[in-house]
């Protein structure tokens, strides 16, 4: 009766094998029937390591195309199971830089790295068949070191990412918590050279404008394919600060406004809260740097003319200095009153008849 109860769980599950249901989803939820510890149902997309968090992705549970499967690579480690063998099963085998891993029995090494959970399971079971008719084997990849990206730059949270599927440069983006206000409008990913180690034989390597990539992070956010491709494992997303010009002087709010899109020199005042009193807008200095240079160069701009429309706006450049320079005579007329006005107001009130 025994025998017979494990003749047709061996049946169920060759069926359901052989009908490629397990290999539809990132990570592989079937249960083993050899008594070893069952895998977690459904994994995370991505985990910080630095937190030990883990977040229920939304897609967790949703089939993925081929292509978009975890595949296994050096320093992940897994769990292989042979069904009614618990001698030959293996708990936490680390893949070796190499990409391979060892088993019993079998002569040489298996080549695990590149492969999907699936795909290394069929693998085994091959090597197998010389011993055993019919192998049954699971492989369940028990912790994702593999595959790392970071975030960097201007993002509410710079991390380090476990990728334990494949994920869009949005996906990461939103995970970081998103750009900062002082984010640029140009979002880059330098790639890793071992990103590139699963290519096909045939495949050329790498050149020096595939190791780097640039997109324009309004794209991005808007979820443009062009502008939001998969992330590959060693991959480093930069989010440069935006460039800036300064606006001090005679304004009500002097400050530092990021260089996101053009600006002109009257909309930069505009946003520094207006002139003051006594500015002397026919000579507002802009102190330029040259790019690469030490060297300065000063453009003396008629502010007045300007709002009048008689001259045309200028626009600033990043690294720009606008200057809204004071008034000598009346500033300082301003000043002595100010500094005599308080004092005469205190005194004594008297009425001359």
């Amino acid at each position: 009766m025994l025998f017979q109860k494990f003749s047709l769980a061996g049946l169920l599950l060759a069926t359901f094998v052989s009908a490629g249901l397990g290999n539809n989803y990132p990570v592989t939820s079937l249960q083993p029937l050899d008594g070893c510890s069952s895998s977690p149902q459904t994994k995370s997309a991505i985990r910080n390591p630095t937190s030990d968090i883990q977040t229920r992705s939304p897609t967790s549970e949703i089939p993925s195309a081929p292509e978009d499967r975890y595949r296994i690579g050096p320093g992940d480690v897994l769990d292989i199971r042979f069904l009614n063998r618990p001698n030959l099963s293996r708990e936490a085998v680390r893949v070796e830089g190499s990409g391979m891993i060892r088993m019993p029995l079998i002569e040489g090494e298996i080549r695990a790295a590149c492969l999907t959970e699936g795909e290394l399971a069929k693998e085994i079971s091959s090597r197998y068949l010389k011993f055993y008719r019919n192998p049954q084997i699971d492989v369940f990849i028990k912790e994702y070191h593999s595959r790392q990206v970071a975030i960097i730059g201007a993002v509410t949270d710079q991390s380090r990412f476990e990728l334990q599927r494949r994920v869009r440069l949005l996906d990461l983006l939103t995970y970081a918590k998103g750009p900062t206000a002082k984010a640029g409008q140009t979002i880059n990913i330098v790639h890793a050279s071992q990103a590139l180690s699963c290519d096909k034989p045939g495949d050329e390597g790498p050149d020096v404008a595939a190791a780097f990539s640039s997109y324009k992070l309004s794209d991005t956010l808007q979820g443009d394919p062009k502008a939001n491709p998969f992330l590959e494992a060693g991959d480093i997303v930069t989010l440069p600060d935006a460039d800036q010009i300064y606006v001090v002087g005679n304004v009500y709010t002097p400050l530092t406004i990021p260089l996101k899109e053009p600006i002109t020199l009257s909309r930069a005042i505009a946003m520094a809260g207006g002139t003051k009193q006594d500015t002397k807008k026919e000579k507002v200095r802009i102190v330029r740097q040259e790019p690469g240079s030490a060297s300065r160069q000063e453009i003396i701009v008629d502010l007045a003319a300007i709002e009048k429309k008689r001259a045309t706006d200028v626009a600033l450049l990043p690294n720009d200095i606008v200057d809204v320079p004071t008034s000598g005579a009346k500033s300082f007329l301003r000043t002595l009153l100010g500094s005599v006005a308080p004092s005469i107001s205190q005194l004594p009130v008297r009425v001359i008849p």
